[in-house]
């Protein structure tokens, strides 16, 4: 899907492109990609570079043309991992300014919304990849806002738990955190790239500047912290739940026990050999009395023990 936007006070949809117009491209097709590389001339290295999904966060200029590749956070279908990130890029020369990503994130029409809401001027181009910068920081924090919530669910469930599917929900959530550490590192480089550009650096808006840099060592902590304690919490609860199915075995065990005294009484006057019992009226009761007592001795002497 291809989407102009001009750049006025916030972003404005137009029906073509203009000179200066944002193009936003999500899951080009065939079309859409001969548009731009045939009638924007967009590089037809620069759209495969973008195209793998594991590209990692640069900068390059080639023939007056500039790519910038960023990782912004993706929230998967895939239950196997629930958060991820994918290559995000940006083209521009001159009059043209190309935004391509195969996969369709939630950064960028919050990105528009806001620019919309707020009545954000963008200047140029170097202004409106800080600010998509930016709004991609927020949403990793947004993100990990999310998988904190997930990690408190998995530790109350993990409590009382003897299975290894809340350890594994926990395992999933620390793979999504190391592609979230690994593309918040590189997309800290990148921005200091951009921000050293000789040629630019004159021009950016100091302000912009330090927020994206603030949001973007936030979410750096923030995913550090995280994965320090789920790294904690996951070596913590595989103990637990070794204990709690100890302590299940050893009430399974006491139980066999307390039921085994019973069994083995009747199991002595259940012989066929005489036990001079065998003629009183009174004996089954007697013996069922006794082994109910004997039962519950036991399991008192097993509670004050704690060992049921």
């Amino acid at each position: 899907m291809i989407s102009f936007w001009k750049r006025d006070i916030g972003l404005h949809p137009t029906a073509e492109w203009e000179p200066y117009c944002w193009v936003n491209v999500e899951n080009p097709t065939n079309e859409e990609k001969r548009y731009l590389l045939d009638e924007l001339g967009v590089p037809d290295a620069f759209y495969n570079d973008i195209e793998d999904v594991d590209e990692r966060p640069r900068i390059e200029y080639e023939n007056g043309w500039f790519f910038i590749l960023m990782r912004v956070p993706y929230k998967n279908t895939d239950l196997k991992i629930p958060y991820s990130t994918v290559p995000f890029g940006i083209i521009f020369k001159d009059e043209v300014f190309v935004s391509i990503s195969f996969y369709r994130c939630e950064v960028v029409p919050d990105f528009i919304q806001f620019s919309v809401r707020k009545g954000i001027i963008i200047k140029d181009h170097f202004d409106q990849v800080l600010r998509i910068m930016l709004s991609s920081s927020v949403w990793f924090l947004k993100y990990l806002k999310q998988i904190n919530n997930d990690i408190k669910e998995a530790e109350e469930q993990l409590e009382r738990s003897i299975r290894n599917e809340e350890l594994q929900d926990l395992l999933r959530i620390e793979k999504s955190l190391v592609f979230f550490t690994t593309s918040l590192k590189g997309n800290d480089i990148l921005l200091h790239r951009i921000k050293n550009l000789r040629s630019y650096r004159d021009t950016y808006n100091p302000e912009l500047l330090e927020d994206v840099e603030i949001e973007l060592r936030q979410a750096q902590e923030t995913t550090s912290v995280y994965s320090d304690i789920l790294s904690g919490m996951m070596d913590a609860y595989a103990s637990v739940i070794s204990n709690n199915l100890n302590i299940v075995m050893k009430r399974l065990t006491s139980i066999s026990i307390v039921l085994m005294i019973p069994t083995l009484i009747a199991s002595f006057y259940g012989m066929n050999v005489p036990n001079n019992l065998e003629s009183h009226p009174w004996a089954f009761g007697a013996i069922v009395i006794a082994s109910i007592t004997i039962s519950v001795i036991a399991l008192l002497i097993f509670v004050r023990k704690k060992w049921y």
